[in-house]
């Protein structure tokens, strides 16, 4: 048994299904090690997808995503997607071939430091350079991956170790025992809520990686405390839910800063800053915050606690709920939110201009889609309106990066999310921007038979820096380009393409294309001058409360 082959043994013990990557020459080892395994190695267009594919497989099912690249070029091109994870709080391992330790103190062709270069953009990461440590550096890869806060590790294999004979065993991996808060925090924290007349609870990401959806809906139910999500909290409650405000966190004024001018206290539970920054939303530091998260609160001068409940999210707030008493409490002021916003967001229903308006096109996903179907979405101009107007019933069913933010990872991330879940609909939401970054994947798809939507907000450029520009400097700069013809374009790969060229037509097409057996890409005219009104409307807004 040579080191390529023991840290096999190692990654199938770990319970790794999948390596996403592309085969180069200092991985060959690993490759072949690879063709007598359980693990499925999935080869794909580009490293950066590869990355993609398992940070998202990472954050759908919290077990660490694996990808591989050889050294050089492709370990440079998996960096975006291992940033991700980590920003995004994804459990990852990237696995790196690297010249042989016996040509690093020379100038070699290819050779990069890169545990030098991956140290800033993850949790923690190290080269082999003896074949008896694999087990310990693979444990230890997957217990740093997979702990709060999740993110990527990267491990570096020189060809010549892991051509080297290698004696040793996979680790037993550890069981993560729950943390519980202490009764203190609990006593604090519970005074905290019982005292404030308007309390909002804020959710985030941390919600859904710890799967406390259900003690979270329970209390804001008991208790009467209005719930808004960040980005990446989309489904800690659902979207249907009387307490529910929606979405937070975009750089503009909208309905819910309202609840948040209103509130005299806000309960953090599992909200990350990197989700949307404090001095957003506090930004003089006044408003009193109760942190309830799994490890401590970020030091932000915007975002200081004066109650921190630490431990297990769910057993948290199931012993809040026994401590707490909000009899006789009126109806916190940001409920009468609500009905506008919710006014605002049926008000398309019935919208038939074309092109279509972002808001109308995302209203009619959402009528298609099952509660449990999954949509993931890019980055651009189309993911503000996603976050706006797309709602989860159910946790981890729309996924935006909104920690690293990268644009490219909509097609890579649909499939994952169809490797994980073969028998629910899944969404790519992307524009056209995002779209060709990593559009060679859907042959990836087509190959290992993955078949998903795309869909594509066609403006013809960079949306979302004009909607920047055009608010700050009055004009647009530098963000036009062409596109190829998105019909012939799928149709040239095998995949089944449409062109919408009515809004009425957008429901039956999306529901043509989930039926097929392929990939299927459909190109939608967006009207992006709703980004503009919706600045306009965001400047005028006064609050009713």
């Amino acid at each position: 048994m040579n080191t390529a082959e023991l840290l096999v043994r190692c990654l199938e013990n770990e319970g790794v299904e999948y390596i996403f990557g592309v085969p180069g020459e200092e991985n060959l080892q690993i490759l072949q090690a690879l063709k007598h395994s359980s693990i499925q190695f999935i080869t794909t267009r580009h490293e950066q997808g590869a990355a993609f594919m398992a940070d998202v497989y990472g954050r759908l099912t919290g077990k660490a995503g694996v990808c591989l690249s050889t050294l050089g070029p492709g370990a440079t091109n998996l960096m975006t997607g291992v940033a991700d994870a980590t920003l995004d709080r994804a459990p990852l391992v990237a696995i790196t071939g690297q010249v042989g330790t016996d040509q690093m103190h020379i100038e070699s062709h290819q050779y990069l430091d890169l545990v030098a270069m991956f140290s800033p953009v993850t949790k923690w990461n190290t080269q082999i350079v003896r074949p008896s440590n694999t087990p310990e550096i693979i444990r230890k890869a997957f217990k740093i991956a997979q702990s709060e806060k999740p993110g990527a590790v990267h491990i570096d294999l020189p060809e010549n170790i892991a051509a080297m004979p290698a004696v040793g065993a996979p680790l037993q991996p550890d069981t993560r025992e729950k943390t519980y808060a202490s009764f203190q925090s609990l006593d604090r924290a519970a005074a905290a809520i019982a005292n404030a007349k308007n309390p909002l609870i804020l959710a985030g990401n941390g919600v859904l990686r710890s799967q406390a959806s259900e003690a979270l809906t329970a209390l804001a139910t008991q208790l009467n405390i209005p719930v808004v999500n960040t980005f990446m909290g989309k489904g800690a409650i659902p979207y249907t839910h009387p307490l529910a405000l929606w979405t937070f966190g975009l750089q503009q004024r909208d309905y819910i800063s309202c609840g948040f001018d209103s509130a005299d206290l806000i309960i953090a539970i599992g909200y990350d800053l990197v989700e949307y920054s404090p001095k957003r939303w506090n930004p003089d530091g006044t408003m009193p915050i109760v942190h309830i998260g799994q490890i401590s609160a970020e030091i932000d001068s915007s975002y200081i606690p004066l109650a921190e409940v630490v431990g297990d999210i769910s057993d948290s707030l199931w012993e809040l709920l026994k401590r707490v008493n909000r009899q006789d409490k009126p109806e916190p002021r940001a409920l009468d939110l609500r009905q506008e916003i919710v006014a605002d967001y049926e008000q398309y229903a019935t919208d038939s201009e074309f092109p279509i308006k972002p808001q109308k096109l995302i209203y009619d996903l959402r009528q298609v889609l099952g509660p449990d179907d999954i949509v993931i979405s890019d980055v651009g101009a189309h993911k503000m309106w996603m976050a706006r107007h797309y709602h989860s019933e159910q946790p981890n069913t729309c996924i935006i990066s909104n920690g690293f933010a990268a644009m490219g990872i909509a097609i890579p991330g649909a499939i994952a999310a169809k490797l994980v879940a073969p028998n629910r609909k899944v969404v790519a939401v992307s524009g056209d921007g995002g779209f060709m970054m990593n559009c060679q994947e859907l042959e990836t798809a087509l190959r290992i038979g993955t078949p998903f939507v795309t869909i594509i907000f066609n403006d013809g450029g960079y949306g979302l820096i004009e909607w920047k520009q055009r608010n700050q400097y009055g004009e647009p700069a530098f963000i036009k380009f062409g596109n190829p013809d998105f019909v012939k374009f799928a149709e040239s790969m095998g995949l089944k393409g449409y062109r919408l060229e009515s809004t009425l037509d957008f429901i039956p097409m999306l529901k043509d294309a989930l039926n097929q057996s392929v990939p299927a890409v459909i190109d939608c005219p967006i009207d992006y001058r709703e980004n503009l009104l919706f600045t306009q409307k965001a400047g005028d807004l006064s609050c009713p409360i």
